[in-house]
C-alpha cells in the first residue's frame, strides 16, 4: 500500500483497543486519501449514501477516499451489499473493522474484494511503549513512575485503549 499509494480494501479483525481505527488513519494519511469514517452501531443508510456522495465529489477532484466503517459486522447483508458496487468501481476505498470473525459476519463479495489482516491483543512490552510515548507527548514522564507504567500495562490486557484511559 505504500510504496504505490494504492490503497486496497481490507477487514480488520481484532479485539478492542488492538488497533484497528488507528492503523485505518495511517493507512489513508500514508496513501494522501479522504478519510471517512463511518461506525455501525450508530450510523445507517443515509450515512453511507453521504460518504458515497463525498467520495464523488473527490473523484471529481482527483482525490481518493477511503471510508472506514467501524463494527462492520453491525450492518446487515443489504447495508454492507450496498458498498459492493462503489468497491468494485474503485469509487471507496473500503476498510472494515469488526471483533467478530469476518467469515460469518461480512458478506462473501465484500470478503473476496478485501484482504482480512488479523491484528493481535498488544503484549505488555507495546503498552508499556505506548504508554511511554503518550506521557512524553504530555511531558509527564518524570511524573510516572515506571513500575506504574509496567502495572497499567499488565492490567490493559492487550488493549491499548484500557491503558490510556479511552
Amino acid at each position: 500500500i505504500a510504496k504505490s499509494k494504492k490503497p486496497m480494501s481490507l477487514i480488520l479483525w481484532g479485539p478492542p483497543g488492538s488497533g484497528k481505527t488507528t492503523l485505518a488513519r495511517i493507512i489513508a494519511q500514508d496513501v494522501e486519501a479522504d478519510f471517512i469514517e463511518i461506525s455501525a452501531v450508530t450510523s445507517g443508510m443515509a450515512d453511507v449514501r453521504k460518504a458515497v456522495e463525498r467520495a464523488k465529489a473527490n473523484q471529481s477532484l482527483g482525490q481518493s477516499t477511503l471510508l472506514f466503517v467501524d463494527e462492520i459486522h453491525r450492518f446487515n447483508k443489504a447495508q454492507q451489499d450496498a458498498f459492493l458496487p462503489h468497491v468494485e468501481s474503485g469509487l471507496i476505498t473500503l476498510i472494515g473493522a469488526t471483533t467478530e470473525n469476518p467469515s460469518f459476519e461480512v458478506i462473501t463479495p465484500l470478503l473476496s474484494r478485501s484482504r482480512v489482516l488479523v491484528l493481535q491483543p498488544h503484549a505488555k512490552d507495546d503498552i508499556s511503549a505506548i504508554l511511554k510515548r503518550a506521557l512524553k507527548l504530555e511531558n509527564a514522564t518524570k511524573r510516572v513512575a515506571p513500575k506504574a507504567i509496567d502495572y497499567l500495562a499488565e492490567l490493559a490486557g492487550g488493549d491499548a485503549r484500557v491503558a490510556l484511559g479511552n
